[in-house]
C-alpha cells in the first residue's frame, strides 16, 4: 500500500488505549492494530486529537508509534505530530518516519487568525520537520478554532509540495470539497488526496462530492469501508443504506465532550481494546448514557 496524493479508502483514526490506572496499554495497541487490519482499512492514523496525544509523554508517543508499526503489516500509518512548538514536532515527526511511518498530520494551533498567519505557520512547520516528509493538512475548525477558507487550503497546498492530503473536517464543508476538485480539474491546482473526518457524519455525501474516503474513528470501520466502496462503484443507494443503518450510533458518538468516551466504550464492547479508560482529564459516562449506548448497539446488531 502507498501513501500520497492518490491515496483512497479508509484510514481509521485509532484511539490510544490505557489501562485502568492511566498507564499505556501496549497489549491493546497491538490488538487494536490487528483489528483494523482484519477489518480491511487502507491505513491508520494515530496520535491525533482523538488519540489523546497531548496527554502523552514523548516516550509514550513513540511507544504507540512503534507498537502500531510492529503490527501494521505494511499498512500505511500516519502519525499526528501537532505540538505547541516546532522542536517537539520535529522530534516526533523524524523519529516516527525513521521507525517506518508513512507520513505525518499537522493541525494548526488555535492562536492563528489571519490567512497569512495560517499559511506562514505551515511553511515554518514544513521547514522544521523537513520538506521530504509527506504531511496531511488537518482542517478541523471545530476543534482548533482556526478557520481555513478554501483559498487558504489551496495556498497551503501550492506553497508546500510535501502536502499530499487534506483531512477535511470543516462543516458545513461539502462545497469546499467541490471547489477544490473543480480547481484541480479546471484551474491548475495539483491533485491531493481528500479524506474526511467529523466522525463520518457526512461521509455519504462527502464521497459523492469527490472525497477519496474517510480518515475518522467511528467504532465500526466496516461501515466506512462499505460506504466508500459502494460510492466508488456508483451504487448510491447501497452506500446510503449502509450509512443510514449506523446513523443513530454515529450521531450519538459525535457528541462534543463525551464522544471519545462513547467510542472507547463501544470499542471495548467489541473486544478491540481491553479498557475504555480515558487518561485524565476526561469525562466519565453516566449510567444513563451507557444505557442509551447499549440500546443503540442492540438495535444496530439486530438490523
Amino acid at each position: 500500500m502507498t501513501f500520497g496524493t492518490q491515496t483512497k479508502g479508509v484510514y481509521a483514526i485509532a484511539p490510544t488505549p490505557f489501562l485502568p490506572d492511566g498507564a499505556l496499554d501496549e497489549a491493546s495497541v497491538a490488538r487494536m492494530t490487528a483489528f483494523y487490519g482484519a477489518a480491511g482499512v487502507d491505513g491508520l492514523t494515530i496520535l491525533g486529537i482523538m488519540g489523546e496525544a497531548p496527554k502523552l509523554e514523548p516516550e509514550e508517543s513513540m511507544a504507540v508509534v512503534r507498537g502500531v508499526l510492529a503490527e501494521a503489516g505494511g499498512m500505511p500509518v500516519v502519525v499526528g505530530v501537532s505540538a505547541p512548538g516546532f522542536a517537539a514536532m520535529r522530534r516526533v515527526a523524524q523519529e516516527a518516519m525513521a521507525a517506518g511511518a508513512a507520513g505525518v498530520m499537522i493541525a494548526p494551533p488555535s492562536s492563528l487568525r489571519t490567512d497569512d498567519q495560517i499559511c506562514g505557520y505551515y511553511r515554518q512547520a514544513v521547514a522544521a520537520i523537513g520538506t521530504d516528509i509527506p504531511f496531511v493538512l488537518q482542517d478541523y475548525p471545530t476543534a482548533t478554532n482556526v478557520v481555513m477558507s478554501t483559498a487558504v487550503v489551496r495556498r497551503i497546498i501550492e506553497e508546500n509540495p510535501s502536502c499530499v492530503m487534506l483531512k477535511h473536517e470543516d462543516w458545513p464543508g461539502l462545497d469546499k470539497i467541490s471547489a477544490l476538485r473543480r480547481w484541480q480539474a479546471e484551474d491548475g491546482l495539483r491533485p491531493v488526496s481528500i479524506l474526511c473526518g467529523n466522525g463520518a457524519l457526512f461521509l455519504d455525501f462527502e464521497t459523492e462530492r469527490g472525497a477519496d474516503g474517510a480518515m475518522t474513528g467511528y467504532a465500526y470501520p466496516e461501515m466506512l469501508i462499505e460506504v466508500v466502496r459502494e460510492t466508488a462503484r456508483g451504487n448510491r443507494d447501497a452506500a446510503h443504506d449502509a450509512f443510514d443503518q449506523h446513523l443513530p450510533l454515529l450521531r450519538y458518538e459525535h457528541q462534543p465532550g463525551i464522544g471519545l468516551a462513547v467510542r472507547k466504550y463501544v470499542l471495548e464492547k467489541r473486544g478491540v481494546i481491553a479498557h475504555r479508560t480515558l487518561r485524565t482529564p476526561g469525562p466519565a459516562l453516566s449510567d444513563a448514557t451507557i444505557s442509551e449506548i447499549e440500546y443503540l448497539l442492540g438495535r444496530l446488531n439486530a438490523a
